[in-house]
């Protein structure tokens, strides 16, 4: 009896410690996907771990606080469609100055923030 109760306290704490984990993620909505036009500026161009030629600008509307972010997405060689998820929801992670979200086929993309500012209701 003492085995199954100690199982049932540690299968709980892991559920809550994995809750805890997902509750930073908030919906997000991607309001459009546009090719990025001029230069990449200094500070970001650092942060570009993909060699690639195109980039995109990609406009998202958090859900919860009504934050507009737009992000530099630069797809892997050999990777695309990401300039179709206009309209898509998506759950992601906003850092200082990046956003993390999963792209169709559930791989982690990390972009870096161009731009921030409050949504229009």
């Amino acid at each position: 009896m003492r085995r199954v109760a100690s199982l049932l306290v540690v299968c709980v704490a892991v559920l809550l410690s994995g809750q805890s984990n997902s509750s930073k993620y908030q919906p997000a909505l991607i309001l459009g996907v546009t090719e990025h036009q001029g230069p990449i500026p200094e500070n970001i161009r650092e942060k570009i771990k993909e060699e690639s030629t195109a980039h995109y600008d990609v406009s998202i509307r958090l859900k919860g606080n009504n934050a507009e972010y737009v992000l530099l997405y630069t797809p892997p060689p050999g990777r695309y469609g990401f300039q179709f998820t206009k309209g898509m929801d998506r759950l992601v992670l906003v850092g200082k100055d990046t956003v993390t979200m999963n792209d169709i086929a559930g791989r982690s993309i990390t972009a870096p923030i161009l731009s921030q500012k409050p949504a229009h209701p």
